[in-house]
């Protein structure tokens, strides 16, 4: 029973001493803390939105997922930018059927 006991005070001790050795070599694992409210770490240029920016979006992941409210906004700024260029080809292409013919010279 005592040899028991001394593998078991052995091996504790052995784990302590290589948590302690891990601790200081890897660090303590502190963690950045939260952002502000109202902020976010998602980042898209105010203008000029391409298709690079889009696929490099990354989301802040949380307990449940990704943060719903970081979603909203790319998505609500990307419908936005889709909206204008939209409205930007249906004006150029109105302008386009517009645009007068000049008479032909006699």
């Amino acid at each position: 029973m005592l040899t028991l006991l001394l593998y078991v005070l052995i091996v504790g001790l052995v784990a302590a001493v290589l948590f302690l050795l891990a601790s200081a070599v890897f660090g303590r694992a502190e963690e950045l803390g939260p952002l502000p409210e109202g902020t976010t770490a998602t980042v898209l240029p105010a203008e000029g939105i391409s298709g690079t920016d889009v696929r490099g979006l990354r989301f802040q992941q949380v307990v449940r997922g990704y943060k719903a409210s970081e979603v909203d906004w790319a998505l609500d700024k990307l419908a936005a930018r889709i909206d204008e260029l939209q409205h930007q080809l249906t004006e150029a292409q109105a302008a386009r059927w517009q645009t007068p013919v000049a008479p032909e010279p006699k």
